[in-house]
């Protein structure tokens, strides 16, 4: 089975950037006047998921709560370490979760968006070899 996560978005760039840029994800693939659509696909080569952000004339309603979360495991401490730096060089905020276990067990941030992203490091080694 393959997992693809599809999410209409008002700033197609500013997500692709956040995505890409800052979160250390790969653009993948886009299309653009797709049936009045524009879109990127973002990941990770050779997994079998993806998100998929799409813009259109439509606007985007986001309708969510605090506790509708996306969580990132980086494999590595050094990769979560790198992506925490990372955040605080972009001055992008911490906030708090609504739920303690997030508050204890990894760093809350939000997308362009608002939606809220975990950056956990229960899953990662210490190293590569491990």
């Amino acid at each position: 089975m393959f997992l693809r996560v599809a999410r209409h978005t008002n700033d197609l760039e500013r997500i692709e950037n956040f995505y890409v840029e800052i979160l250390g994800f790969e653009r993948l693939g886009g299309f653009e006047h797709h049936n009045n659509y524009d879109g990127v696909f973002i990941g990770k080569p050779g997994l079998d998921w993806h998100f998929e952000f799409t813009q259109s004339q439509v606007s985007a309603k986001h309708t969510f709560d605090e506790d509708d979360v996306m969580v990132l495991y980086p494999k590595t401490i050094a990769d979560y370490d790198k992506l925490v730096n990372k955040l605080k060089q972009q001055n992008i905020s911490i906030i708090p979760s609504l739920n303690p276990f997030w508050n204890e067990n990894g760093k809350m941030i939000q997308d362009p968006d608002g939606y809220r992203i975990v950056i956990s490091p229960l899953k990662a080694v210490i190293s590569e070899i491990e």
